[in-house]
């Protein structure tokens, strides 16, 4: 699978400059200084080792992106004190060209050496190039290099400052776990390994970004994950080309399968669980180091209406959750247009009481009900997007207190009705019960379209835009898989975790579209809960 890893187009410029490591080590650390331009947080020491003192060794790292303790006891307290008792010098001779050649063969000596019996660290990389050695060194690692020698050694020692795991801020949860993915990469990828403690959990990486070298992880379960799917992942992100990778959104742009679509086709994260579970199934992780959203590919439309919960809970409890939230999102894509049509068109479909009380509180507004309820939402969305920028100390209080005085205002200004306050209210509160927050501004979206349409045609109007909306929904793939799986093309297996959520110890299968190969669950043969009769006729008998 390493072949797929290999990027198919590289920049012509990367390649002109990838020089060799010099044998000299003043070579290399003016070529190292001059392309750095003298940055103050590249620490280089440089001091000498051997029984004499005439070898030159250099340690270079980033200050404020290594782990100081271990720099200080376990890389410069050893060459510094350790290895100075060691022969490592070359014979002194008259001829200048004898000694220059024992400098160099002394030299890859000595780096051996000091490579298999001083270096404590526990990742040691041979370095072997500029470009690998500026790499390393602007990554976190801490790169040791020898006079003489041709090669370098890169030990692991980041440990910058970073946030701690904590509870996730965009989905949260009454009952699970309280953990989520943070801005370190490796951080990522433990939460995901102490989850699934399996030898056949694959985590490879490579740096993405000609200019900020970001690593990006791709993770799945080798033997469940779907192999034309796995080489579809590493394809499209080796035809990434892209100066800096600073998020996974970036990534997500890149590689999604539909540009021109309201809906997102790439999950994301900052659940371990969540992202845990999917890997179970069969899809493919993405981590992307600097963010705490994780990808994950492919993405069903029913994916986007579950929740790390609903597993958490009794099946009767997520299933009636999970209905609250496709009944919510109905409300809120077709609530203001459905009261446009019949307002507008439709008369004769509202009882006979409510049609008077709706004429007496539209007898003052002057506007149509179409641009009521446009302004109002509107004013809405610029409340809510005030109140997501805002601090969090008057944010919640700004939207909250803005938008009951401002609707209270309008109706009483005239402007607007009762009736389109208690139905913007009710559209917005119906958004808020995604638990995917990208795919509630899909709603946001679609919603404008849908009022345009209700009052240009009514209920006719609204008739086709769902109709077409059906037909943009299955001609949309995410990774080769349909995104209406299972329902379209229907798979009656996979019905028992769509709409509904069946009891565990039914759900035996993977989905079928997302999984080819390893289509059972390790507790297929779990077995079902015995019957509270079963067991007082035990105890009875006991």
């Amino acid at each position: 699978m390493s072949r797929f890893f290999r990027s198919k187009r590289q920049n012509p410029q990367e390649n002109s400059t990838t020089i060799k490591l010099y044998p000299s080590l003043q070579q290399n650390i003016t070529h190292f200084k001059q392309t750095v331009g003298e940055s103050t947080d590249i620490v280089i020491r440089t001091f000498k080792a051997g029984q004499t003192g005439s070898m030159d060794i250099a340690v270079l790292y980033t200050s404020g992106l290594v782990n100081n303790e271990l720099v200080h006891d376990f890389i410069l307290d050893t060459l510094m004190s350790e290895i100075r008792k060691t022969p490592l010098d070359a014979p002194a001779h008259k001829s200048k060209r004898y000694k220059t050649k024992h400098i160099e063969e002394n030299g890859n000596k000595a780096y051996q050496l000091i490579k298999d019996y001083a270096m404590t660290g526990g990742n040691v990389t041979d370095i072997d190039t500029m470009e690998k050695l500026f790499l390393h060194v602007l990554s976190g690692d801490t790169v040791v290099m020898l006079d003489g020698s041709i090669q370098a050694m890169a030990i692991d020692t980041r440990g910058w400052e970073s946030r701690g795991v904590e509870e996730p801020s965009t989905q949260s949860v009454v009952r699970g776990p309280k953990e989520g993915f943070t801005e370190t990469l490796r951080t990522n990828t433990a939460l995901l390994r102490r989850r699934i403690k399996d030898p056949n959990l694959w985590i490879r990486s490579k740096p993405i970004g000609s200019k900020s070298k970001t690593d990006v992880a791709v993770v799945y379960l080798h033997g469940v994950a779907d192999e034309k799917v796995v080489k579809e992942v590493y394809h499209r992100l080796n035809k990434i080309n892209i100066d800096a990778i600073l998020d996974s959104g970036y990534v997500e742009e890149l590689i999604q399968d539909e540009t021109y679509t309201p809906f997102p086709t790439v999950y994301n994260s900052e659940r371990p669980d969540t992202i845990a579970a999917g890997i179970l199934e069969g899809r493919i992780a993405i981590v992307v180091d600097g963010s705490p959203f994780v990808l994950l590919v492919p993405a069903l439309f029913v994916q986007f209406f579950q929740s790390a919960e609903d597993y958490f809970q009794r099946a009767d409890f997520s299933t009636l959750i999970r209905l609250i939230r496709y009944m919510a999102f109905f409300l809120a894509l077709l609530t203001p247009s459905v009261y446009i049509a019949l307002t507008t068109y439709h008369q004769e479909m509202i009882p006979t009481s409510f049609l008077v009380s709706l004429s007496a509180q539209r007898e003052g507004v002057p506007f149509p009900a179409f641009v009521e309820a446009l302004l109002m939402e509107i004013t809405f969305e610029i409340l809510r997007e005030a109140g997501v920028r805002l601090p969090k100390a008057v944010g919640s209080a700004i939207s909250i207190v803005g938008a009951l005085v401002l609707g209270q205002a309008a109706v009483e200004a005239g402007i607007v009705s009762s009736a389109m306050v208690i139905v913007v209210s009710l559209t917005a509160i119906s958004s808020f019960v995604s638990p995917s927050f990208n795919f509630a501004i899909s709603i946001r979206m679609l919603r404008f379209g849908f009022m345009s349409l209700a009052a240009t045609l009514g209920l006719f109007g609204i008739l086709f835009g769902l109709i077409i909306l059906t037909l943009h929904l299955a001609s949309l793939r995410s990774f080769g898989v349909p995104y209406l799986s299972p329902m379209a093309p229907f798979i009656g297996a996979d019905q028992k975790d769509a709409i509904l959520r069946f009891p565990r110890w039914k759900l035996t299968t993977r989905p079928r579209l997302i999984n080819q190969s390893n289509m059972d669950r390790e507790d297929a043969k779990a077995p079902k809960p015995e019957k509270r009769k079963r067991l007082n006729q035990r105890k009875e008998q006991e």
